[in-house]
This record gives C-alpha cells, structure tokens and sequence, in this order.
C-alpha cells in the first residue's frame, strides 16, 4: 500500500456563537482538510488547525508547508509506517506540528480503514467505554457566563471549563458567578490560556478562589514559564494544568523532572498528531501525571482522531473536544449523546465526510500527486 494522492483543502468552519478566550475572539474556525488516497484505493481524511499563538503556526502557511514539503514527501510511502513517516516530516520542517498532525490522521484512518478495525484498536484498544464532555464558557460578563452554564447543566452537563485570562479581579468575579449559579457538585475547571503571565499575578488570583472548589487551574502562565508553575504548584492546594507550554517530549521532560504540573493537557494539533501524542501520554503515565485529550475547535475529523487516542489510554481523565458542537456547520458526521461521547466501531476514525459541505465550505486547495 502507496500514498498515491493527497488534496488539501483550507477551509473555514462557521462558529454558532462567537469563541472568545484571553488572546482572541473567533467568529470562524479555519482548519486545512487533508483527503489521502492510496493506489488500492482507501481514503483517508485528516485535519491541521494551526493557531499562531499556541502552534506557531498560521493558516495560510500551513497550507504551503502541506502543498511544498510535507505532501510531496509522503507521497509513495505506506501510510500504516508512522514511525518511519513522523521522521521524515521532522527531517522536513521544524515544528510544523498542526500540519504533521494532518498527515498523521489521514494515514491512521487509512490504516484503520485496511484493517477493518477503529483506530483506537491500533492504539492499544479500547480502554473507556465513554467520556462525559466538558462545556467550555468562552469569556464573557460574567452574569452572563454563569447564565449560560445554568442552561447548559439543563441539558444534562456537569462539568465546565471557564475561559477566563482578562484581569484577575473580573476573572473571579466570573468563576464566583458561575460557581453560585451551578452549586457546589458541578466540577469547575479554570483555563487562563496565559492570561494571568506570571506566578505572582496567578497567586493572587488563585487567594481569591481557595474556597470556589476548583477542579484544576490551566496554564496560568507564558507557556515559556515552566518555572513559574512550578511556584504556583509549590504554593496552592488547587490542581495544576499544563497545556500551550507542552508541545512535545522535551517540554514533558522538563515538565517531569521539575515537577511542574499535576496534569497535561496533550492536544494533536501541538504535538503533531496521533502518534506523538500517544508518546506524550506514555511519558506522562509513568511520571504519574493525569493526562486529557484537548481541543483546539477541530472538525468532526480531527476530534474524532482525539477521541481515539482519548478511548485508548487508561491514563485519559477527561476530553474536551467540543468542536462539532460549537459549528453551525460541521463536514463529518461525530456524534455526540450529550453531554457523553461513545464511539462506535466503524473503522478507521469512524466518520463520514460530507464531501458537498467540504467543498461548500473551502477557500482553496490543492491536489498533489507522484
């Protein structure tokens, strides 16, 4: 089995409601589709969504490194050798992880596919029967953020991640609102996406929420700042996060050895796909550290791809992945039983891409062959 062809497609993902967190306001999710085609004739889809702030990558040049290098590269290899086709891509570009993770996906939907099993199964097999999914409040007054927890928690959520990460004073006034609209037994998780910049900033947040009862706080600081978290953990009882400041083996090293974090948030799009991140949980496995599978509002593909991993490892608390809940238009078909996910076990990654819809939604592409 050979990649025979591979189309891009850069497309862009409309937002039901605005997704505002401490560094942006999104009104669209851009993402670039991958559709991979081997010469016995499987095909396979995958998802880059590249964030400059997080992958330090764009939109636009991630499309080019896929259409230049990364495609080119990988066209004639057999998509099932993932160690053999993540070293090639790193001998290619550094780091250029958002647009790995979009080769990554493909080949693993393509592998699961010719084997006739889910990919969960090429990853050890399922472990989890199902996840209960978070519902992220993205930043708002907060009244309003706390309003919006109590109609969700109608529809059957019980847990939340707050996007907060503006100034410390108003962000607790929003994790007071919401934490006295919701009660004391729905899990409240903190995510500051660096908003607070430094351990002295994060302390004396965190001396405004000791008694709010939080699940954990999220990488409060510059994701460069891996000793600043470890002030923070020394200093507070509250459970600690990493996610932007953990991309790859070396930062889990770091993380490891200095004790930094209580838990890892491990997202595709950073560390460049299913593969890496199966490393990056196993490293954090045996270091003792809790791990979720994260989001970075991918389509029903690449948050299918997650949940894969998610499913597989034992070590897998939590998932966020509530991408296709958040479009107005999605262009595969996850399905969701609010607020649990429960994957079935069609193979591959077990989604159908509206390839109408796909190509009703994309501003360019491109196709690649030998």
């Amino acid at each position: 089995m050979k990649i025979k062809e591979i189309e891009l497609f850069a497309i862009n993902l409309p937002l039901i409601d605005p997704f505002i967190i401490s560094y942006a306001t999104y009104d669209s999710i851009q993402s670039i589709i991958v559709k991979m085609t081997t010469d016995d004739g499987y095909i396979g889809f995958g998802e880059a969504v590249p964030d400059e702030h997080i992958t330090g990558e764009t939109w636009e040049g991630t499309f080019q490194v896929l259409k230049n290098h990364l495609a080119p590269a990988v066209i004639g290899l057999d998509p099932r050798q993932f160690e053999k086709l993540h070293d090639l891509m790193d001998h290619i570009v550094k780091p250029a992880p958002a647009a790995k993770a979009a080769i990554d996906i493909a080949c693993f939907d393509i592998a699961g596919k010719s084997m006739n099993v889910p990919v969960y199964q090429l990853l050890g097999g399922r472990y989890h029967e199902k996840f209960p999914i978070t519902h992220v409040l993205s930043i708002g007054e907060p009244q309003k953020m706390a309003d919006e927890a109590a109609a969700k928690m109608a529809m059957g959520y019980d847990s939340f991640k707050m996007k907060v990460g503006t100034n410390v004073k108003t962000d607790v006034e929003r994790i007071k609102a919401v934490r006295a609209r919701v009660g004391e037994d729905i899990a409240i998780r903190v995510d500051v996406n660096q908003g607070w910049g430094n351990a002295a900033t994060t302390l004396t947040a965190l001396r405004g929420m000791e008694e709010l009862n939080i699940d954990w706080l999220e990488q409060p600081v510059m994701d460069n700042d891996i000793d600043g978290l470890v002030e923070i953990k020394a200093k507070s009882a509250i459970p600690l996060m990493i996610d932007e400041g953990l991309r790859n083996e070396r930062d889990m090293r770091e993380v490891i050895a200095k004790r930094a974090a209580d838990k890892a948030n491990i997202k595709l799009m950073k560390c460049g796909g299913i593969y890496p991140a199966m490393k990056l949980a196993v490293m954090a496995e045996m270091a003792g550290i809790e791990c979720q599978v994260g989001s970075m509002v991918e389509s029903s593909v690449g948050s299918a791809a997650g949940f894969h991993v998610a499913f597989s490892k034992k070590i897998m608390g939590s998932v966020e992945l509530t991408g296709p809940l958040k479009f107005s238009k999605d262009i595969g078909n996850l399905k969701y039983d609010v607020p649990f996910i429960e994957l079935t076990d069609k193979p591959g990654l077990g989604i159908d891409v509206d390839e109408a819809v796909l190509a009703e939604l994309t501003v360019f592409s491109e196709k690649i062959t030998a």
